[in-house]
């Protein structure tokens, strides 16, 4: 069984070379549906359990939830430990599959995930928003990039909480892809060969 993980900034395409590189592969592959799972389980809105993961509402909350794996009081925190349940879950079923964000290279490092990191230029990142924005005209690139930093920044602080370490450090990851100059359709087999060829190499060590 192989588990590909990918984290990613946001507007870089992270979500859409991971879904491509599963179709390439025939894999399973999970990021909004670990989402619907949890709210499933839990009996809540699945845009709710979104909206409340997303929002990081733990930031000021001095807890120390890669030690302990623990609910605190901080709040809505037995959502992350419920999120991580689920893709342990996802892991344990024994196929292979690619996990988009939620830590999962943290939370499956058991498991040696190929582990990517998705980034781009701040202008790329812009227009792969507005690209896929619902009104383009509505938003200004100000507001796209304020956006684009709010979750990041919410991204490197749940990092920070669940694993301990430096969300995008290069020494956490087998391989850093910059976007900005690819389109995603034509980057995603590339990096499907090089994750076959990691678990071929993998392979044969053992």
């Amino acid at each position: 069984m192989n588990i590909i993980t990918i984290s990613r900034e946001f507007g870089s395409g992270g979500r859409e070379l991971g879904k491509r590189m599963a179709d390439v592969l025939g894999w399973d592959y999970y990021d909004r549906e670990i989402i619907e799972t949890v709210a499933n389980e839990e009996g809540l809105d699945a845009n709710y359990v979104q909206a409340v993961l997303e929002r990081h509402e733990w930031w000021t909350v001095p807890i120390s939830f890669h030690q302990s794996f623990t609910v605190s009081t901080a709040p809505n925190t037995d959502l992350l430990v419920k999120e991580k349940e689920v893709i342990e879950r996802i892991a344990d079923s024994g196929r292979n599959c690619i996990i988009v964000g939620r830590n999962a290279d943290y939370f499956l490092r058991r498991f040696a995930p190929f582990r990517i990191f998705v980034c781009a230029d701040r202008e790329a990142k812009i227009r792969r928003c507005r690209e896929r924005a619902a009104d383009p005209a509505s938003i200004t690139d100000k507001e796209i990039e304020r956006q684009i930093k709010r979750i990041d920044k919410g991204r490197a602080a749940t990092r920070e909480l669940m694993a301990g370490d430096r969300w995008g450090c290069r020494s956490c990851y087998h391989m850093i892809v910059n976007t900005t100059d690819w389109e995603i359709k034509a980057l995603a087999p590339a990096v499907a060969e090089l994750a076959k060829r990691f678990f071929a190499q993998e392979s044969r060590q053992e």
